[in-house]
């Protein structure tokens, strides 16, 4: 089954919605601010998905930036990364959309409409 997952507030978000809704394609919602991806699926969907670790921090959000991600990510391990993705939600990128085979990171409807 096919999971999609946002913040419903962000408007990427609805606009992928809206393209997965008009396209009759099926999935799992799920609120990542209040269901997190856990560390065993981040680590899977980062594997399937073939992109490097950092394409899943959400970059232009407030906790990356309090945190000051931007500098701390160069000295932290792939599994220290992914245990820091797994504790927050907000801090990965969105939305993100899991087939059996695909991983899709941000919204881009060219993109999307092309794998999917």
């Amino acid at each position: 089954m096919n999971i999609f997952l946002c913040y419903p507030k962000c408007s990427t978000c609805q606009k992928a919605k809206k393209f997965l809704d008009d396209n009759s394609i099926n999935y799992d919602f799920r609120d990542i601010k209040l269901n997190n991806p856990t560390y065993d699926e981040l680590k899977e969907w980062i594997k399937l998905s073939k992109l490097p670790i950092k394409k899943f921090f959400n970059t232009s959000g407030l906790v990356y930036k309090e945190l000051n991600l931007s500098t701390k990510l160069n000295n932290m391990t792939e599994d220290e990364m992914i245990k820091l993705l797994s504790t927050n939600g907000m801090l990965v990128k969105r939305p993100l959309f899991i087939t059996n085979d695909k991983v899709l990171v941000g919204y881009k409807e060219i993109k999307w409409n092309n794998l999917l």
